[in-house]
């Protein structure tokens, strides 16, 4: 797509994106005119006609300019017109089968729900365009992932969501990053919203890479904080799949509970394949055995359950401290078993909802999805900033986007600022751990009657860290 300005008779203008079709069919218009112009005028030249003969060329020739410059106008102001009435059609590749389905399935509709919510439903986005959610499903599989990405650009996407997997992250943000080199002005944005190794802001960091979710190692600092603070706690296991995230999960929380807590004993630091594990006795068998006081892991799908279940099912009474113990039949799987026991550090507040807005907006998406939960408001934050982006910047440019994206502030629904900040495109917001629990509950999980309640919250100033992202712009 191309943006191009067209002036017209009056000295006005119309600023339009055409499509490659469109600019040739104008710039064939625009040729029509020259090509008028310079044959009157070469004829009046070669007849030396002058006086009222001049005066009618002259006449020849306006009609001739008329007669062009109407038709650039009329093919101009159609193209905005059937522009005004496209859709901005926005991209998502997540797991829509396989063992994580269920977590990229909720992600979709929630996604699709705030579209509809928030934008189609009020008369849509820059004009009257509705918002389109264009699936795509690479089963978690970073080869896959590429595979759907291609297909996504085939398709003249320049906006995709993504966040299931730092692994894929890191995959469809190099693709992306080579996409973008090779294609200048057919470029991609890639909005994660949930894959948070923290070198995706950092070493890998990206200009065309936006990132909504606080990366592991700033929630890692606040979920140790926690478990410093618990006396109770003396040693701790540490278990997670074997990929990057958790990686960082296990090296960073070991080091950094021996900065705060250097009685804390580390008694286990595990890794297992990820999606591979479907019993997990053997693992908690060496839990049981080491003694530990409490549980950290970063599992998250099915993998989450089966080990939490595993823990229970062992008869083993102390707490886990995890990333993504809810939802998504997690918390029906657990229930009673899992009251003040499943720990969720989060950038949701849980319960009690702090606006009458945020309350609005769950209680229409369970009426539109009984059996779905808001499992990822985060979604929300990020659909509204990117709409938000393309109307300060007037249009779906991606650079241009993304520059009105780098420093956005932003009020979410629950009341809070947000900050996206401009040097690694990392989103700055509060931090909470909840507590899976039955009282106080209004919304609860997987309509078990158990959901998660705000017992700690951190400021978003407090969760600040510093950068070492080197962003390599591009020019324009």
């Amino acid at each position: 797509m191309v943006l191009v300005a067209v002036v017209v008779a009056n000295g006005g203008g119309l600023l339009v994106k055409f499509s490659s079709r469109s600019l040739v069919r104008l710039v064939s218009a625009l040729l029509v005119l020259l090509a008028a112009s310079v044959a009157v005028r070469a004829q009046g030249q070669a007849q030396g006609q002058v006086g009222a003969e001049g005066q009618a060329q002259n006449q020849v020739e306006a009609q001739a300019q008329a007669q062009a410059q109407a038709q650039v106008e009329a093919q101009a102001q159609g193209q905005a017109e059937a522009q005004q009435g496209e859709p901005v059609r926005i991209g998502f590749i997540d797991p829509l089968s396989g063992p994580f389905a269920s977590i990229g399935t909720s992600a979709l509709l929630l996604l699709e729900f705030s579209a509809d919510y928030l934008f189609n439903s009020r008369g849509g986005i820059l004009g009257g365009r509705a918002i389109e959610i264009v699936p795509f499903d690479n089963q978690q599989s970073p080869t896959e992932t590429q595979l759907q990405f291609r297909r996504a650009v085939n398709e003249g996407l320049h906006f995709i969501f993504q966040g299931n997997s730092s692994a894929v992250a890191n995959a469809l943000g190099a693709a992306v990053t080579r996409h973008n080199r090779r294609n200048p002005g057919e470029e991609v944005v890639h909005l994660n919203y949930a894959a948070v190794d923290p070198a995706l802001t950092e070493e890998n960091c990206s200009f065309w890479h936006f990132r909504f979710d606080a990366h592991a190692v700033m929630k890692l600092e606040v979920l140790t904080d926690f478990i410093a603070s618990s006396e109770s706690v003396k040693s701790v296991y540490i278990i997670g799949q074997d990929y990057s995230f958790g990686h960082v999960v296990a090296q960073t929380s070991e080091r950094l509970l021996g900065e705060k807590r250097p009685d804390i004993a580390i008694v286990g630091n595990e890794l297992h394949p990820i999606g591979q594990v479907k019993d997990f006795t053997p693992y908690v068998t060496k839990i049981v055995a080491s003694g530990a006081d409490a549980i950290i892991t970063g599992n998250f799908g099915a993998d989450m359950v089966a080990l939490a279940r595993s823990v229970i099912d062992a008869g083993l009474d102390i707490p886990i401290y995890t990333f993504y113990a809810a939802y998504d039949g997690i918390t029906a799987t657990l229930g009673a078993d899992g009251k003040d026991r499943i720990y969720l550090v989060h950038s949701d507040s849980g319960n009690p909802f702090s606006t009458e807005e945020r309350r609005q907006f769950h209680l229409a998406f369970k009426a539109a999805h009984p059996d779905r939960d808001v499992t990822q408001p985060r979604l929300m934050n990020a659909l509204s900033m990117l709409v938000k982006a393309m109307e300060e910047s007037g249009g779906t440019d991606p650079y241009e986007v993304a520059l009105a994206l780098e420093d956005m502030r932003f009020s979410t629904l629950r009341g809070e600022q947000i900050w996206m900040r401009g040097s690694d495109h990392q989103l700055m917001q509060a931090l909470h751990i909840l507590v899976m629990t039955d009282e106080n509950i209004e919304f609860d999980a997987d309509n078990s009657g158990f959901g998660l309640y705000a017992e700690h919250v951190v400021p978003a100033a407090q969760t600040v860290l510093e950068t070492g992202c080197e962003m390599k712009r591009p020019r324009r």
